[in-house]
Order: C-alpha cells, then sequence, then structure tokens
C-alpha cells in the first residue's frame, strides 16, 4: 500500500453530464469528508452514493453539487481507499473540485497511476492492467471484446499453467546439478517441454491477427489516373470524402479516412494517379503516392477492367510486387478484361471485381481486403483469444526461442546445467506478460501510456 493519496480527475476534458474527481490512498476518506458536505447529516458508508455538495472549506463556499461514493480498501479498483466526487462536468467545477482535493493534502496522479497501483497491490496482472488501456483505446467491437477478454484473465491463465509447468522443469534440474551426490529419480521432461512449447507455439499464431485487430492497418489504393480510386474510396467509406470527376489527375495529394472493417479498423489512403507526368505539381503527388504504396501494410492494386493493361500500369504492378497486394478490377459494370493475357504475377494474386459507381462487389472486396490483412479467415470475434499486444508478442518469442532450445538440448542429451539457462530465460520472458519478472522501467514505460485520470 501507498503511504500518499493521489488524486485526478477521471472524465475527459470538455463539457459534459458529468465530470469525477478520483481520490485513491489512505487520505481519500478524510479529504473527502472535509470537502463534501451530504444534504443528510450522517458519514459517508462503503459504497453508498451520497447526494450533497463541494464545500470550500477554507471559505464555506458551495462549490457544486455532487454525488459521492467511497469504496474501502479492499474492495475497490486500488485495493486502497477510494473516493469519487462526481459533479457538473463543466470545466469550471471538476478543476475547482481538484484544485480543493490537491489542497487538502494529495497529489495529482501521474498517468496510469490508478491503474498501477491496481497491478501493485494485486488486483490485476500486469497484461490484465495493459487490457484496460485496450478497452478505452478500441476503435471497433472486435477490438473491444479482445481486450475484455484479456481484462477477464485468458492470457495470464494461459502464461501461468506454462510457467508452473517450467518452474516444475526448473526445480528438478535445479537438483541434480546442485546436489549430484543426491539420488534423484529420473524425469522425462520431454513431453512437459513440448507441451509447454506448443502452447507458446499457439499463441504466437494469434498474434498476427490480434495485432491487426487492436493496432489497425493502412492500405494504400494505387493505379494510373481515372480507374476509379477515389470512387472506391467513398464506395467503401459510404461517404464522398475524395473529390470524383471524369477529368484524369483529379486526385494531387493523398487522403486519409478510417474505416471498420468486419471488425478491423482500416486507415484507406487515396492516392494521386501514377504515371509518367510533366507537371511539377502532379509529380510531387505521385511522389506522396510512392511513399504511401512504401508506408502501407496492403497495397489495392485498382485497374480498369474495360480495357487492356498500359505501360503504366505494368510499372505499378512491379512497384507492388514486394508488398501484399490485392488486384482491383473496377468498372466491371462496363466491361470485363481476358484475364488468361494478364502477366503470370497478377494472375497469382488475389483478384476482385467491383464496380464502384453501382456498389458491385463491394463487400466480396471488404471480405477479400480483411482476409489479406489478417492471413486467413477472421476467427468469431466473441469466441477468439488473440494475443494482441506487441509486448506481449515479443516476450512470447524470446521464450518459444529459450524453449525450443530446452527442448532440443533435453533430446539431444546436453549438459542439464544448460537447459537451467534456457528454462530461467523462459520463465523470464513468460513473467514479464503478467508482471512478475518485470522491473520498474518497464512499468514506467507501460503506465506512462495511459491517461492521468486512470
Amino acid at each position: 500500500m501507498y503511504a500518499d493519496t493521489i488524486a485526478a480527475v477521471a472524465t475527459p476534458p470538455g463539457e459534459g453530464g458529468v465530470g469525477i474527481v478520483r481520490l485513491s490512498g489512505p487520505a481519500a476518506l478524510p479529504i473527502a469528508t472535509q470537502l463534501f458536505r451530504p444534504q443528510r447529516p450522517g458519514p459517508l458508508r462503503s459504497h453508498q452514493v451520497r447526494f450533497g455538495h463541494i464545500i470550500n472549506p477554507a471559505t464555506g463556499a458551495v462549490v457544486d453539487e455532487a454525488l459521492t461514493v467511497w469504496m474501502a480498501a479492499p474492495r475497490s479498483f486500488t485495493r486502497e481507499d477510494v473516493v469519487e466526487l462526481s459533479v457538473h462536468g463543466g470545466s469550471l467545477p471538476v478543476q475547482a473540485t481538484l484544485s480543493l482535493c490537491l489542497a487538502a493534502g494529495a497529489r495529482l496522479a501521474r498517468p496510469g497511476e490508478f491503474t498501477l497501483r491496481a497491478f501493485l497491490n494485486g488486483r490485476l496482472d500486469l497484461s490484465q492492467a495493459e487490457a484496460t488501456l485496450d478497452i478505452i483505446r478500441a476503435q471497433t467491437d472486435t477490438a473491444l471484446a479482445l481486450a475484455q477478454a484479456q481484462l477477464g484473465g485468458w492470457l495470464a491463465r494461459e502464461v501461468r499453467t506454462v510457467r508452473q509447468a517450467l518452474l516444475a522443469a526448473l526445480a528438478y534440474v535445479t537438483v541434480v546439478v546442485d546436489f549430484p551426490e543426491d539420488e534423484v529419480e529420473p524425469q522425462d521432461l520431454g513431453p512437459h517441454l513440448q507441451a509447454s512449447l506448443a502452447t507458446v507455439e499457439t499463441l504466437l499464431r494469434s498474434a498476427d491477427q490480434g495485432l491487426i485487430y487492436r493496432q489497425g492497418a493502412r492500405v494504400a489504393l494505387v493505379g494510373v489516373p481515372n480507374v476509379g480510386k477515389s470512387s472506391l474510396l467513398n464506395a467503401l467509406l459510404r461517404a464522398d470524402r475524395a473529390i470524383v470527376t471524369p477529368i484524369p489527375g483529379t486526385t494531387r495529394d493523398t487522403l486519409e479516412e478510417s474505416a471498420n472493417l468486419d471488425g478491423v479498423p482500416v486507415v484507406l489512403i487515396d492516392t494521386a494517379g501514377m504515371h509518367a507526368s510533366p507537371d511539377p505539381v502532379e509529380r510531387l503527388g505521385i511522389e506522396r503516392a510512392r511513399a504511401a504504396l512504401a508506408g502501407a501494410d496492403l497495397a489495392l492494386l485498382v485497374l480498369d477492367a474495360t480495357r487492356p493493361l498500359s505501360a503504366d500500369d505494368h510499372a505499378l504492378a512491379a512497384l507492388t510486387a514486394t508488398k501484399p497486394t490485392l488486384v482491383v478490377w473496377n468498372k466491371s459494370d462496363v466491361g470485363r478484361m481476358s484475364e488468361s493475357a494478364f502477366p503470370a504475377h497478377l494472375r497469382r494474386l488475389a483478384t476482385v471485381h467491383t464496380s464502384a459507381l453501382t456498389g458491385a462487389g463491394l463487400d466480396e472486396l471488404a471480405q477479400a481486403l480483411v482476409r489479406a490483412l489478417l492471413g486467413g479467415v477472421p476467427p468469431a470475434a466473441g469466441e477468439a483469444h488473440l494475443v494482441s499486444n506487441p509486448r506481449h508478442r515479443d516476450a512470447l518469442r524470446r521464450a518459444h526461442e529459450h524453449l525450443a532450445a530446452a527442448v532440443a538440448g533435453w533430446t539431444g542429451g546436453d549438459p542439464t546445467d544448460l537447459l537451467g539457462g534456457d528454462l530461467t530465460a523462459a520463465l523470464n520472458a513468460l513473467g514479464e506478460i503478467t508482471g512478475e519478472t518485470v522491473g520498474d522501467d518497464l512499468l514506467d514505460l507501460i503506465f506512462a501510456r495511459f491517461c492521468v485520470g486512470k
């Protein structure tokens, strides 16, 4: 338990129906008792909401009406005494209430310090603490469901099961190495190590999809002028965001818009038509289009289905060769070229026929785009347990490396002390996920990403 008491505004800045000032620590209740005057006299009781007023104790002036709730330790988010003062959601009453809390002895909370205290006091493990930030920042229903599942502790349970098996294996190895004179009953660690390795591999395989759901992806629409890139962008967004005219070269700059495609947050980037141009302004737009393509996770190579491929089409197709690419034949309501005559490298790519004008093929395009980003069929959002944090993926990769070495060493009859080194390293890597083996520097880095009131 901390010796000091922290305070912060727990609601976003600006106007709203309610603004909440949160206190946590041993002086939370005494501070609230100084500032809050209940309408009906009597002490605050834990987990009961009281109506009254926030009072400036120095002057007796009323600051605002308030609802106040005290949550006695350990039955609170931080497992400390917590008080929440709910006033009207304007900046003046909220900031005035916070200032009174600070004047009464509270300290302004650092970013994420409430959640940090919940972790340090055993209310949450580190993976669950990080899930609270993922819930706040979730951009789609699927990302929210994944974060809620992690908050529920599924990842921590998987990691702890593996760590328990590895701790048992390490204990055996330590006894054999440190006390060779004792008679230790031989154990076959192979099956236990293989099972642990298989679990880590399963978690790692889920990370590619999980990170896409959590962080989203950037998708660049590229093509020569007048193939319908801007029209496709508008059609996918169901809104007129890009200017569309029959004049080639209308788009001179990149335009980025966010979309939710089957639960995947995607930034769609409309780009200038890429071709040889003498116009210096148009050339600047083409350079920005090239930069957008280079920074994208996926390219939509938009082609005109009503005409044969041009030299500019072939050149652009070559530019996308090193990037995951989906071929989109637009204007398919007007005509469709025979794909048998197209280059082999284009025929091997996933292909969708669309019409931005009529809307034909747009659902198929969205589904193909999601499959391409996720590397396969999306999991059912309510059933999927996916690793969605890059820090967790990195820890799992290191654990996998050392576990694979331990399995190979055990199978190959390597010295037992070498096995102990790999087991220890794998345990430490897995412990970073739940917080058992995490240092203060890493904790500071993780919780600095939180908002102040959380």
